[in-house]
């Protein structure tokens, strides 16, 4: 029995030893292991590119962005939650902010620039009464001051030499008839002469050969139209005038700001001129009129300048308290860095747990722009927390983890044209005309790039005119609707210039030209089908290069290579 319990013991010690020896080895490399692949499987993804996805940190190959951390699906959260790790959430610096917060210190004041000019309706024209040529000058420069009754030119005039005559006349015959001598005297009345020039003419019998010209305005000279051996004419303006004790400041108001105006606002004024001053005026007129290049309407303020201090050409800027809404408690503000657009929609992501990195898209209606804050009507409340820096990043998290997000395409297979509903036929000599129009296409294309809405314009209608006079007579049902559709494209964009309008259509214009494209044979060199993924309000367009590196004709320089390649035609 002893010797039994003997080897009960050994075998015991000897399982325990073998353990402690491989065992314990082998469950520590299991752990290594496990911590090596956690570590190697650890993805890298592009916050504006997320279908991008790379086992090495890197730049993006589209857009050359620093790559991001992909992060893996998080449980026990909502539906729509998702989770991003400490490490991403330092590397992509993701700040966040309670609305409602600051409040206090949020500036809804808006700062305008703007431009002194003339108060025109202080301006005033000095004209010519009669025909004639300047002899001598007497206001020669800009900035001059003229006092009504000054003498300002020497003016010979054949009219005047001739109505000399009739007034000596006229004068000898004074006694015998008076009518006549007031009728020739009221004539050298209406040309402005005055009477003592008159009364010599008279007692000495002797023509003038020319007659000074006196101001019947006052004010300082800001436009002069002639000069000296110039020709006058009758009702043609010799120079203008302005009486600068006031003048106007005229600021630029963007068409998104024009409902947080109206007359009789106050707004403080200041300018470099004068940095230690400030002056008060108020709203005196809002045009009615928006400038369709530059979408920005005029706000006029008039200010007193008796002192002289606000010269015509001088820079301003004017500090303006926008309208607030009579209901406050609704009316939040958040930072403009904090939203993203997608089409008509308007979100932002909430931090779901104060304590946690978790987070949700929320849909939000905005009102007005203030400075860099938005307005938020519906879909916040004081206190919630939001994501006001690294706002991309946390959307990118999102669509990775298959969560509602900005764009929400999980399904990137849709980027690329279904070559199976595309298959037509052409004939041969379609193929050979349709392909000289492309030059025109690319042509095109660049200067959608450069932004250009003038170039497009003329491309446009080159191409048109040149695929009007393909032969399309044996093209089938479908063909011929693609190809009339292109046809109506071009019309539309070569009849405006507005390099925004023109984009939308040349979204359609290339949904037709790459079907065509794809069921033409022989090209000479190889054509990209590039596609922008947030082009067209987030629904994605295409368009054709011969360029394998992406210069997106949707949004210029704002994105300039934001799309990749779907296709290749050879």
């Amino acid at each position: 029995m002893k010797k039994y319990s003997v080897y009960i013991g050994l075998i015991a010690l000897g399982l325990l030893l073998g353990w402690m020896l491989f065992g314990g080895n082998s469950n520590t490399e299991e752990i290594h292991k496990h911590d090596a692949v956690a570590e190697t499987n650890q993805m890298w993804t592009c916050s504006m590119h997320p279908q991008i996805m790379q086992s090495e940190a890197g730049d993006c190959p589209i857009c050359g962005m620093d790559l991001i951390p992909a992060e893996s699906s998080a449980e026990g959260l909502m539906a729509d939650q998702f989770k991003l790790s400490e490490n991403a959430m330092a590397l992509a610096n993701i700040q966040t902010t309670i609305v409602g917060e600051n409040s206090s210190d949020v500036d809804t004041g808006f700062v305008l620039s703007g431009k002194i000019t003339e108060n025109e309706n202080e301006t005033a024209t000095m004209p010519a009464h009669f025909d004639g040529r300047i002899e001598k000058l007497y206001i020669n420069s800009l900035g001059e001051r003229v006092t009504k009754g000054q003498a300002i030119a020497q003016i010979y005039s054949p009219d005047l030499i001739a109505a000399q005559q009739e007034l000596i006349t006229a004068y000898k015959l004074k006694a015998s008839q008076p009518q006549l001598y007031t009728a020739v005297r009221n004539k050298f009345k209406n040309w402005r002469i005055h009477g003592t020039q008159l009364d010599q003419v008279e007692q000495t019998g002797q023509v003038k050969n020319s007659f000074t010209i006196f101001s019947h305005v006052s004010g300082v000279v800001t436009e002069i139209t002639i000069n000296k051996g110039s020709h006058i004419m009758d009702g043609k303006p010799i120079f203008k005038v302005s009486n600068l004790n006031s003048v106007w400041a005229n600021f630029d108001v963007y068409e998104n700001q024009i409902s947080q105006f109206k007359k009789g606002q106050d707004i403080v004024v200041t300018t470099n001129a004068y940095p230690d001053k400030s002056f008060k005026g108020k709203v005196d007129f809002i045009d009615p009129i928006l400038n369709t290049q530059t979408r920005t309407v005029k706000l006029r303020v008039v200010l007193n300048n008796k002192n002289e201090l606000f010269k015509p050409g001088m820079f301003v800027e004017g500090k303006i308290k926008g309208i607030v809404s009579s209901n406050k408690e609704k009316v939040l503000i958040i930072p403009a860095s904090a939203i993203l657009w997608t089409g008509k929609r308007s979100v932002v992501y909430i931090k779901a747990n104060a304590n946690e990195s978790i987070f949700e898209m929320r849909e939000i209606t905005l009102g007005n722009r203030i400075n860099n804050n938005y307005q938020v009507l519906e879909g916040l409340n004081n206190g919630d927390e939001i994501v006001t820096n690294g706002t991309f990043t946390v959307d990118a998290a999102a669509q990775l983890q298959g969560k509602k997000s900005m764009m929400n395409r999980a399904d990137t297979s849709e980027s690329k044209p279904s070559m199976e509903s595309m298959k037509m036929t052409f004939p041969v000599h379609f193929h050979k005309e349709f392909k000289e129009t492309l030059s025109i296409y690319l042509n095109m294309k660049d200067a959608f790039i450069a932004s250009d809405g003038n170039t497009v314009s003329g491309f446009a209608a080159t191409m048109h005119q040149k695929a009007q006079n393909l032969n399309i007579t044996s093209l089938g049902k479908m063909e011929l609707a693609h190809f009339n559709k292109i046809l109506a494209m071009l019309k539309v964009i070569s009849e405006t210039k507005e390099i925004e309008n023109q984009r939308e259509h040349f979204v359609i214009l290339n949904e037709n030209i790459v079907v065509i494209v794809m069921n033409i044979e022989d090209f000479n060199t190889t054509l990209y089908v590039q596609k922008c993924p947030m082009a067209n309000n987030n629904n994605g367009a295409m368009w054709l290069s011969t360029e394998k590196d992406i210069r997106n004709p949707y949004y210029g320089e704002t994105m300039m290579t934001c799309g990749s390649i779907i296709e290749e035609i050879n």
